[in-house]
């Protein structure tokens, strides 16, 4: 019986990492489709959507279930609650993923991002995608280590967020009011997808040791 609610337990782990993947393949798509106002692609990120949302519902489903039938304690509670809270940040990348994809639609024929900024976005949504992928890693390996990198790997997204806004700003700026909304937003969604994978692996940090990842930092320091 007990073999049987850890494998439970450990498919709940596989699908939280079939959900990284999921979200990572889907703000790729999306970002290609934006750069290149490819209609179809950004069609497909929009319905491909529904897999990410029924998988979510899925997970919490089971995990429910599991809380239910099982009344689990300790590092087993943990493990349930905190997949839980993952699957909700994953289901939300997937979301701004097809955010982005979205405003890939609404511009079509024409791109959204005018070309000087192309580069920028581009690192964007490739620095996203490695994100949740490095979120996906950390989930299936339950690596600690590697989950506190992530904050730091966020900065670099953090940095080209600031650029494009230092851009909208310049004076020289002569796209448009619509074309500035369109890459305000597209800079958000990116930002936004990068803290739910922080999120995420800042939850295994807590599923792993107990503690918070500020808690858990400050332990470490005065082991030191």
């Amino acid at each position: 019986m007990r073999d049987a609610y850890h494998e439970e337990l450990d498919s709940i782990s596989d699908g939280l990492v079939e959900m990284a993947r999921l979200v990572g393949s889907a703000m790729g798509r999306a970002t290609t489709a934006l750069l290149d106002a490819d209609l179809e692609l950004a069609e497909s990120v929009i319905a491909a959507d529904e897999k990410i949302n029924n998988l979510h519902h899925d997970l919490e489903n089971r995990a429910i279930d599991l809380l239910a039938r099982q009344q689990p304690v300790a590092t087993d509670l943990r493990i349930v609650v905190t997949s839980l809270r993952m699957s909700a940040d994953l289901e939300r990348c997937g979301d701004l993923a097809r955010h982005v994809a979205k405003v890939a639609r609404l511009r079509y024929p024409e791109t959204a991002v005018p070309g000087d900024l192309h580069a920028i976005v581009l690192e964007m949504g490739q620095l996203a995608q490695r994100l949740v992928a490095k979120a996906g890693l950390v989930i299936a390996t339950k690596d600690v280590d590697k989950a506190l990198e992530l904050e730091a790997d966020d900065d670099a997204i953090d940095a080209l967020h600031r650029e494009l806004f230092s851009h909208l700003l310049d004076d020289r700026w002569h796209h448009g009011i619509e074309t500035a909304v369109d890459v305000t937003l597209v800079g958000r969604y990116y930002e936004r997808f990068a803290d739910h994978a922080v999120s995420v692996a800042k939850r295994v940090v807590f599923l792993v040791t107990g503690e918070h990842v500020d808690e858990f930092m400050a332990t470490a320091e005065t082991a030191e």
